[in-house]
This record gives C-alpha cells, sequence and structure tokens, in this order.
C-alpha cells in the first residue's frame, strides 16, 4: 500500500545513498576535488558514467576547463575527505593543499587517482545538460583502476552528511 507524501518527505528514504568524488584541474592546474551524491552509469558500451553538480558550484567551471574528470568511488575510511572536499570550495581553498589525501597520476587524462579509494574512473567530457538547479556531465570511461586491497565503499547513510559503509 502507497500513501501520497510530499517529495520531502519521500525522498528521504533515498538512503543508503552512493558517494563519489569527481576531480578535475581548474584554469590555474590545481587539481580540485568534490564530493556528490547524484551518478550514475549511463552506457556500457562506450562505457559512461554521469554525473550531476550544482550550479554553484566552482567544479563547473573546472569540469568545462579541462574537459576531462576523475569518478572515484571512496572508500569506508575516506569519509573525512569526503566531508572536507564537499564542505569546501575550490575557489577558496587548495582542497589536496589543505586535506592530506595520498593521490596518483590518471594514466589517460589530466587528472589524479586517490589511492585509497574502492575504485577510479578517468573519463573525458562527452556532454552537459541542464537540470534545474544542476548541470549533469556525462563522461566516457577511457580508463578504471580497483584498489588491490579489499575496502568498502563510503555511502551517505543519513541525512546531515551522515556517511559510512552500507550495512
Amino acid at each position: 500500500m502507497q500513501k501520497q507524501v510530499e517529495y520531502p518527505e519521500a525522498v528521504k528514504t533515498k538512503y543508503p545513498e552512493q558517494v563519489v568524488i569527481a576531480i578535475a584541474r581548474d584554469k590555474d592546474g590545481r587539481a580540485n576535488p568534490v564530493t556528490l551524491g547524484w551518478t550514475m552509469i549511463v552506457s556500457g558500451n562506450p562505457p559512461m558514467m554521469a554525473i550531476a553538480v550544482a550550479k554553484k558550484h566552482y567544479s563547473i567551471g573546472t569540469i568545462r576547463h579541462s574537459k576531462c574528470f576523475t569518478i572515484v568511488y571512496p572508500s569506508s575510511d575516506m569519509a573525512e575527505a569526503a566531508l572536507f572536499f564537499g564542505l569546501r570550495s575550490g575557489r577558496d581553498v587548495d582542497k589536496f593543499a589543505e586535506f592530506d589525501c595520498k593521490t596518483a597520476p590518471a594514466k589517460e587524462i589530466d587528472s589524479v587517482l586517490l589511492a585509497d579509494a574502492v575504485a577510479n574512473f578517468e573519463c573525458t567530457l562527452v556532454s552537459e545538460t541542464e537540470a534545474g538547479d544542476h548541470i549533469v556531465f556525462i563522461g566516457e570511461i577511457v580508463c578504471s583502476h580497483v584498489n588491490t586491497e579489499p575496502k568498502q565503499r563510503l555511502y551517505t547513510v543519513g541525512p546531515g552528511h551522515k556517511l559510512g559503509p552500507a550495512s
């Protein structure tokens, strides 16, 4: 049985929600990570993923400038980094200079990987679409990486930036 409710009440049922970190270089060459909740696989052949980025985020310009981005599946032990990358703006701070996070160079695009993540996907920008207060970027995956150590993925497990592994 279903009952009709307002959207803000119904959307609270989305948890756990996956978390990704997207990384793109700005015009000064700084790699800028941003934590996002809205992402999905959009094609298997060729492999493509999409991310939704709020129009107000500095990352809109970094992705448009670099025409590529990394999509990172952070591990559950990266919760502090995910919060930092999501709550600070690259307009105001060099996030990797301010937060110690192990990186490695990407292999096929001008970006970086997060070494402690579950997986990293190097994407070239294919298209973008305006969707209300967000821009949806679609990237073709040109190189993929997985951690050699077993790791659990990080999720938003409840409202108010509650992060952890999915139960």
